[in-house]
Formats: C-alpha cells, sequence, structure tokens
C-alpha cells in the first residue's frame, strides 16, 4: 500500500503531494518526534511518579483497587509507573498505532504484560462494559495530554468524555490540577513579530516611508500562539507592565468542560506604557495538596532558575493583543483569557468583563491577509530596518534611471524599495491570491497602485504582453516564498530565473547575483537532548524506543537536516564556519550536479552533535546578507544566529554521549550535491578520528 505525503519542491515553488511507502509518514513522525525530548525530561517523570505514587495510596488507603486510566500513554512510562507504585491494573490508550505497538513491547520487557492493557483506540472510542475495553471505569485518571498552550492537543475534549463514560465520579487525577499564567508586556521586539511597521527608504529625493494599510492596523491578528524558548529572549527587549496573574484553573479529578469561558484578573500596571503582549505559562499540580508541581515558568518568574529543566516539548506562549493599548501606572485593568476547546486568547478591557459587551468569546480572525500569508520570523524580517537598509544599499548599486525591474518573492516588499530608488517601471509577479490581495492593499495605502504592475500568475508563465513588451534589466528576488522549509528552498529563484531568461535584456542584472551554502559543526547546550538515546527512565527499560527512533532515522527521509530557529537553542561552534557550494544566479541552472566534499577540522573541544548549515546570498560583491551566522563565534565559540530564519541542523548518529569525557573524534567529513533536476540537497556528516601528530 502507498500514501501520499507533501513535499516542498524547490524546481517549482510550490508544495507536491508524492507517493511513498506506506511506513514512511509514520518514520518521518517517530524521527521528528518529542519522545526522546519527554523521556529525557527529568522533572516531568520523577514529578509524575511523586503524583502517581500519592494517588495510588490515596486510593489504596480507602481500602479500594487502584484501576488506572492512563490517556496517551507513548512509551507506557506513566503505566509502569503506576503498576510499580502498587496499581492493580492499567488501561493505556495510544490512538498511535506504532507508537501503542511499541508500548506493548516496552511493557513486556519490563515484566508489566499482566498488569497493563495497551488499547490501540482514541479514548473517545474506547468502551467500558463486560464486552468492552474496560470491564468497568477506573478510579484513577493519569493523562498527558498537554502542549505548550496546556489545552492545543485537545485536552479538555478528552478529559470532558473520559469523565462522562471512562473514570468513576471524583476520581483521583494526575496531574490534580493545572493552572494558566499570564504577564502583561511591552515589546516592539515582539510586536514586530505580529504588525507591519512603517518602512523608512532614504533616497536622493529624501526620505521616503512605507506605510501599512488601515486593515493591517485593525487586524486582531492569526489566532494561532506564538511558542518559544521565552528564556532566550533578553530581558532588554520587553518591559514588563504587570504582575505574574494566575489566569484560570483546571481541576483534572472533576467534571472538565470544553465549552468555551473567559476568565478576568484586575491588576495595576506596574509602569506606563504600551501594552502589546502577553507572555503565558502553565504548571501543573501532581496533588490536591499542590506539594507536588511541574512548572513552565521562566526564568524570572521561577521559584528556583538555577534549577530550572529545559525542555522543549513544552515551552512558553506568546500572545498579542488585538491592538496595542496605553496603559497608565497604577490606573486599574482587566487582563482577560478566553478559550475554546483547542485555542487561548487574550485581550484587555477597562471594565469588568462582566459589564462590558465587547467581550466576545468568538477567537480572533485574520481578515488581512498579511497573518495568512507571513508567519511571525516573516513579520520579523521584513521590520527589520537593517534589513531593508541593506537591500536598499545593494539596489542604488545596480539601478538606472531607465531600469525594468522584476521582483520575484512572495509578498515581498522590494517593488516599492526599488520604485522609490527610481527604476522607470516596476513588475512583481504574486503566484497566489492571498499576496496578490495583500500587495494590492499595501500599494494603495502608499499611492503605486498604478505605479507597480502585480502579475497574478507563476512566473514560469510570464509572457512579453505581461511585462508589455519591455526587456527586464533588473530580476531581483529577496529570495524568500512561503513553500520553503530548509534554507535552500529558495534557491527556487534560480529556476525562476532560468525560467524568465527569454525576458532579460542583454546586460540584464541579477539580484541577488550569487548564493552560498554554509556549514559549521556546534555543541549544542540542550538542544541535542531531542536525538539522545535515553536508555533507562526512572528505572524502566526504554531501549525499544531509543531503537524506534534510531530506525526512524535512518530511513531514507528522515536522515535529512531538519528546521530549527537556533537563536532560541544556545550553541558553541566547535569548527570555523566554511562555504560548500556556490550557486552563481547570473547564469541558468546547470544540467549536472554541483558537488562538494573534504574534511573540517575542530578547532574547540567539546561534543560534536551537528552540523548547522544556511544560505547567503550575495546581493552584490560587497553586500551579502547571511540567513544562519551573522558574525564571528566569540572566543568560546558562542554563536549568533540570525533570528529571523530557522537554520538545518544535521545531527550525528550517533549522539554523542553526554556521559563520556570530553575528546573523540577531532574532524569531520563531508559530503554535499546539488541535483538540479529536484533542486533538493542530499548530505552526508561523518565524525571521523584524527590521527595523533607527535
Amino acid at each position: 500500500m502507498k500514501i501520499f505525503c507533501s513535499r516542498a519542491n524547490p524546481t517549482t515553488g510550490s508544495v507536491e503531494w508524492l507517493e511513498e511507502d506506506e511506513h514512511y509518514d509514520f518514520h518521518q513522525e517517530i524521527a521528528r518526534s518529542s519522545y526522546a525530548d519527554m523521556l529525557h525530561d527529568k522533572d516531568r517523570n520523577v514529578k509524575y511518579y511523586q503524583g502517581i505514587r500519592a494517588a495510588v495510596s490515596r486510593v489504596k488507603d480507602r481500602g479500594q483497587k487502584a484501576l488506572v486510566l492512563d490517556i496517551g500513554t507513548g512509551t507506557g512510562l506513566l503505566s509502569m509507573m503506576a503498576v510499580t507504585a502498587g496499581a492493580d491494573f492499567c488501561y493505556a490508550i495510544e490512538v498511535f498505532k506504532p507508537m501503542a505497538d511499541a508500548a506493548v513491547k516496552i511493557v513486556e520487557k519490563n515484566g508489566f504484560s499482566d498488569k497493563i492493557k495497551v488499547i490501540n483506540k482514541h479514548s473517545t472510542e474506547v468502551t467500558v462494559g463486560p464486552e468492552g475495553d474496560m470491564p468497568c471505569r477506573a478510579n484513577i485518571l493519569v493523562t498527558e495530554l498537554f502542549d505548550t498552550e496546556l489545552i492545543g492537543e485537545g485536552a479538555l475534549p478528552s478529559y470532558e468524555h473520559a469523565h462522562r463514560h471512562l473514570v468513576e465520579e471524583n476520581c483521583e487525577a494526575v496531574p490534580h490540577r493545572a493552572t494558566v499564567y499570564a504577564q502583561l508586556v511591552e515589546s516592539r521586539r515582539m510586536w514586530s513579530w505580529n504588525k507591519l511597521f512603517p518602512i523608512r527608504v532614504q533616497t536622493s529625493l529624501g526620505e521616503q516611508v512605507i506605510v501599512p494599510p488601515v486593515d493591517l492596523e485593525s487586524c486582531p491578528g492569526a489566532p494561532s500562539v506564538c511558542d518559544i524558548q521565552l528564556n532566550q529572549v533578553s530581558p532588554a527587549d520587553f518591559t514588563v507592565l504587570s504582575d505574574v496573574l494566575p489566569m484560570f484553573s483546571i481541576d483534572f479529578s472533576k467534571q472538565v468542560s470544553s465549552s468555551a469561558a473567559c476568565h478576568s484578573r484586575q491588576f495595576e500596571p506596574w509602569t506606563s506604557g504600551r501594552a502589546q503582549v502577553v507572555l503565558s505559562w502553565w504548571d501543573i499540580e501532581m496533588d490536591p495538596e499542590g506539594k507536588i508541581k511541574c512548572t513552565m515558568a521562566p526564568f524570572w518568574a521561577h521559584s528556583d532558575p538555577e534549577e530550572m529543566q529545559w525542555r522543549d516539548h513544552w515551552m512558553q506562549c506568546v500572545y498579542f493583543l488585538p491592538q496595542e493599548e496605553p496603559v497608565v501606572q497604577g490606573s486599574a485593568l482587566f487582563l482577560v483569557a478566553h478559550h475554546d476547546d483547542y485555542c487561548v486568547w487574550y485581550s484587555l478591557q477597562r471594565t469588568s468583563p462582566e459589564k462590558n459587551e465587547r467581550v466576545h468569546q468568538m477567537r480572533p480572525v485574520c481578515d488581512c491577509q498579511a497573518h495568512l500569508l507571513w508567519n511571525r520570523p516573516r513579520f520579523g524580517e521584513i521590520n527589520d530596518q537593517d534589513r531593508t537598509d541593506r537591500y536598499v544599499q545593494a539596489l542604488r548599486t545596480v539601478l538606472k534611471p531607465d531600469s525594468v525591474c522584476l521582483c520575484v518573492s512572495d509578498g515581498s516588499l522590494l517593488s516599492v524599495l526599488a520604485h522609490h530608488l527610481g527604476v522607470e517601471q516596476v513588475f512583481t509577479v504574486e503566484s497566489s491570491a492571498a499576496s496578490h490581495k495583500l500587495l494590492r492593499k499595501i500599494f494603495k495605502a502608499n499611492h503605486l497602485e498604478d505605479k507597480i504592475n502585480i502579475i497574478e500568475k507563476r512566473p514560469e508563465l510570464l509572457t512579453n504582453e505581461d511585462l508589455q513588451g519591455r526587456k527586464v534589466s533588473l530580476l531581483l528576488g529577496e529570495p524568500f516564498f512561503t513553500t520553503s522549509l530548509l534554507p535552500w528552498h529558495n534557491l527556487y529563484f534560480w529556476y525562476v530565473r532560468t525560467a524568465v531568461d527569454q525576458h532579460l535584456g542583454p546586460g540584464a542584472v541579477v539580484m541577488p547575483q550569487a548564493a552560498s551554502l554554509h556549514a559549521v559543526v556546534v555543541e549544542f547546550r540542550d538542544l541535542w537532548r531531542i536525538r539522545s538515546p535515553c536508555g533507562d527512565c526512572e528505572g524502566f527499560d526504554v531501549h525499544i524506543m531509543d531503537d524506534m527512533i534510531k530506525h526512524a532515522l535512518d530511513f531514507r527521509e528522515s536522515r535529512e537536516a531538519e528546521p530549527h530557529p537556533l537563536w532560541e537553542y544556545p550553541c558553541r561552534s566547535l569548527s570555523e564556519p566554511w562555504q560548500i557550494l556556490t550557486f552563481d544566479f547570473q547564469q541558468p541552472v546547470p544540467l549536472q550536479p554541483l558537488c562538494a566534499e573534504g574534511t573540517v577540522e575542530l578547532r574547540r573541544p567539546g561534543r560534536s552533535h551537528a552540523a548547522v548549515l544556511w544560505m547567503e546570498y550575495h546581493l552584490t560583491p560587497e553586500c551579502t546578507l547571511s540567513t544562519g551566522l551573522l558574525e564571528p563565534a566569540d572566543p568560546e565559540g558562542g554563536c549568533c544566529w540570525n533570528p529571523h530564519c530557522k537554520q538545518a541542523v544535521y545531527f550525528f548518529s550517533p549522539a554523542p554521549d553526554p556521559r563520556a569525557p570530553l575528546g573523540g573524534p577531532r574532524t569531520v567529513s563531508y559530503a554535499v550535491e546539488f541535483h538540479p533536476d529536484t533542486g533538493d540537497i542530499a548530505m552526508e556528516f561523518r565524525l571521523a578520528d584524527t590521527p595523533d601528530h607527535p
């Protein structure tokens, strides 16, 4: 049996559906999963174990059998904890079949098959009764159904159903309670991830300002949460306006509702400013007394910052208010948390929500198109004035008054820069209706609707009529395309350049003139955990899970590099960065592959976790933009990464043992090949020993 999987095609700039082996999606799901991260989360595991022991003891103290329902069992870890704590029987629910199969093997390996029944179903399909999956209701409910937003993986509907159909009334629950916290801040940096700022362009006629359309200003934005490693945001990047406010709690031992609700907290701002962003996180209490607590609080709100547990499966949330609001120190306001069954959002009110008819239960919806076309990093990239200035600087060196400019990038404002710098005629190609509509709004707001021609079609299909019979003297791209997942997917610009070759006039300039692929070997402070074998977890053998992940990573597609925003994941460079391949945009895409191989020496001691790859775009010989390292590493190897882009991480296999002494391989060999027929890049990096020299 075959299945269809989506995949970005750099030769067409689109997402295509490819036929793959039936196991492909399972392999990729497992290889990219957070299972290893969760198994390495010592704080989570210990707190769950403590809470489960306490819950089993309370049931036993009442003279009852301890019957456990474990929803979302994964590896079966929590069920094995329950049996070890004295539970009489566990029903472990896991909907993902490869994971359920692994749980059966892990349970058997640890000798618990007679006490744990793994049920491969969604919990809402589980039946209770003599002929059902469970003979009776459970009296202990154990779950780990949470994401960074707490409820985004469907925790509320799952709990609601479980209480109605699968567990006894007033059952014990681990965790017992969850509380969501929020803190109001002003942050130009984070606000730039949500709104389009005025963009300044220095021209020979003075400063020109690109202003956002009114409906971009008033749009409430996208409803999806922005989840990040908040500890990596510098405190200098935001001003705290409120205390940490407990917004709402959920008692998991009682009937839970998935209905929409809102919860308000009155507060007095610490200082005057502009309320823009809500930072949010949660904690879970494993016992009714709240003595066993697992918190996602960032370092400034953590009770013991020195003992914080790093984790990537649960982070912190950034929410954007619908509009920025001025606040005055000491003047009381109400912060309102709204939620439905899967989503949380916030609003700021001047009066109590009970008295304010403007408080709506509906989640915010983007009505300006920008939040549908641009993700949060893309907003930040467009708002980066220094980046804009670099493009302006480069454009000045290649533009002429009679230039005919063709811009090719999704939802890009380069065409506006070109116009303000004096280009005679500007065309921009927008292949999607959303980008076409958005740019038309921006052009209208800046009185440019009759100055810049928007062509709504794929660039490969351009005709002389589209270009009004003119030959292009400047082909311009950032390049940026919304379908790009890995840095080199934006090489679609090269394929466009090849397709429009017939429309380029003699001596036409292509900008960027070239691109290059770069790499550096790094040691991660924490990110290595997501690919590191666990072996033993709280006394339970989970080697089967390690082997399953390794097998998935050895599968064809799952050995590729994967995208990560490395500004959130500190690392040290162990090698000097090096250039691997160069792509000459002045020439069409070659017919033959581009290949490179070699060996790189590691200059600093450390554990080699991965090779990180990125693209650099050479706008002109004097001006280069990097999507990766922005400056040389510091003496200790500390890296400064482009915060608007994801870099590609190729994890070495096997992962270095964190308990092993420093040393080991001192060189890395690599082989990289660009395939022009697919636009993809195949690669292999290997750790290799370097002989000691006398």
